[in-house]
């Protein structure tokens, strides 16, 4: 028989979500000493948060304790289910509340990433004059998915996978909570099955806490074993070793496969990784950086080839999709590889790093006003239209950096066509260079 359930239908993951800051495990790097959430805390001062990280990493979690230690009112929107109109009456009513009481209102957006650039801009007046605070959470980029006004007026908490360390002591917790876990069962976890979950968890503690939960109702006697847990899961589960590691060495041998151009061993190791658990959409991004990293424009329809096959998986889920990866390795295996697009961005990130306040010299700059073009936006601006082989010897670069060569096509696939290219431009500007010179026209 199953044992006794909590009385409420609500999930144990939902039941065990932390109220207090010093219950959460995970995220020390935001939370340790002299880190950024506990700087905000002993400041006192909350700014609006953008919180990235994978599902299962305490986005929502931090995000609700936040406003309980700062006792602010706290609403939620998802991102998908909620209209634009919603959230612009909420924020009304957040602006009325700032005037009576004198305090903002949280916003919290989850999936933030799913509203279009018009619906995220609705946010920025109320943001800018402290309406509201904004707490978005997305498992996306946010450097390409939420707009850059919106970007500038948040600070992004990057969040990682849970630690295998991180996930047993929610597991623990889980099991030794009366009130709102397991505790009143007196159920126990065997270490080997403790694993698996952590393995399957895969950084997850919500997918973690819903394996123990499955676990626990299937288990006769007071503990839980590898058997109870194999038929949680409902899959066989290739072990990863207990300090994570694995994870790391297959998604690396993977990557070196691929880099190495070995077809087979590229599919051996996504094999691996599927059916060991893996998140999919993790494994699907790998491939679209090792697209952008590895191959890059010694065959650009690699990174096409990448994010279809990921939005093939979002489409289809498991087990059809996985085919679209398989598809996608066995292209950027066997396609050219050059990392020239990786090393020259590289190259130009070290220049801004060590100098990111060069001015933008003014014949490249728009002017848009009429002050602007008296103070000399646009001046000697040459349309490259309006000139021969639609190129000019304009300089483009701020003045510091004339010349600067970032980078440097390889010999393999189309970059032998744009190592012409470029060659083929750059005599073509030597070329004007040499008409326009001082020397040539006295001669002239």
């Amino acid at each position: 028989m199953p044992k006794e359930q909590n009385a409420t239908m609500t999930p144990l993951a939902e039941r065990m979500r932390p109220h207090s800051l010093d219950r959460f495990h995970g995220q020390e790097h935001l939370l340790g000493q002299g880190k950024i959430l506990s700087h905000l805390i002993e400041s006192g001062r909350l700014v609006s948060l953008i919180f990235w990280g994978p599902p299962g990493s305490g986005k929502t979690t931090l995000g609700v304790m936040l406003a309980k230690h700062f006792d602010l009112p706290c609403l939620f929107f998802s991102a998908v289910l909620s209209s634009i109109k919603e959230v612009k009456d909420v924020m009304a009513k957040a602006e009325n509340h700032r005037k009576m009481y004198g305090k903002p209102t949280i916003i919290f957006i989850d999936e933030i990433h799913r509203f279009n650039k018009a619906q995220q801009g609705a946010f920025l007046p109320y943001v800018e004059r402290g309406d509201i605070i904004l707490f978005g959470s997305t498992t996306e980029n946010p450097s390409f998915e939420v707009i850059a006004p919106l970007l500038s007026r948040t600070k992004v908490l990057l969040l990682q996978p849970l630690s295998g360390e991180a996930l047993s002591r929610i597991l623990d917790e889980a099991l030794a909570d009366e009130e709102r876990g397991l505790g009143s069962s007196k159920t126990a976890l065997d270490d080997p099955a403790r694993q698996l979950i952590i393995d399957y968890a895969n950084g997850d503690a919500r997918r973690a806490l819903n394996s123990l939960e499955i676990a626990a109702s299937l288990a006769s006697g007071p503990r839980i074993g590898q058997d109870e847990v194999q038929e949680a899961l409902q899959k066989r589960i290739l072990l990863y070793d207990k300090s994570g590691e694995e994870h790391f060495n297959l998604i690396s041998a993977l990557h070196k496969s691929l880099r190495n151009s070995d077809v087979d061993a590229s599919l051996y190791w996504l094999a691996r990784m599927v059916f060991s658990g893996e998140d999919v959409l993790y494994i699907a991004r790998r491939l679209v950086r090792f697209a952008s990293e590895d191959i890059g424009l010694a065959d650009p329809q690699a990174l096409s080839i990448a994010l279809r096959a990921k939005e093939a998986y979002d489409f289809l889920g498991s087990p059809e999709g996985e085919l679209a990866l398989a598809e996608a390795v066995i292209y950027m295996a066997s396609a050219p590889k050059s990392n020239r697009a990786y090393a020259a961005f590289s190259k130009a990130m070290k220049d801004v790093e060590a100098s990111p306040h060069e001015p933008v010299p003014l014949q490249i700059r728009n002017p848009v006003t009429r002050l602007m073009k008296d103070v000399g936006y646009g001046t000697d601006y040459a349309y490259a239209h309006d000139f021969a082989f639609s190129t000019t010897d304009m300089e483009t670069f701020p003045e510091r950096l004339k010349g600067r060569r970032y980078y440097t096509p390889g010999n393999m696939g189309l970059e032998k066509e744009i190592k012409k290219r470029i060659d083929w431009w750059l005599k073509i500007k030597e070329k004007i260079q040499a008409e326009s010179s001082p020397e040539k026209k006295t001669e002239g």
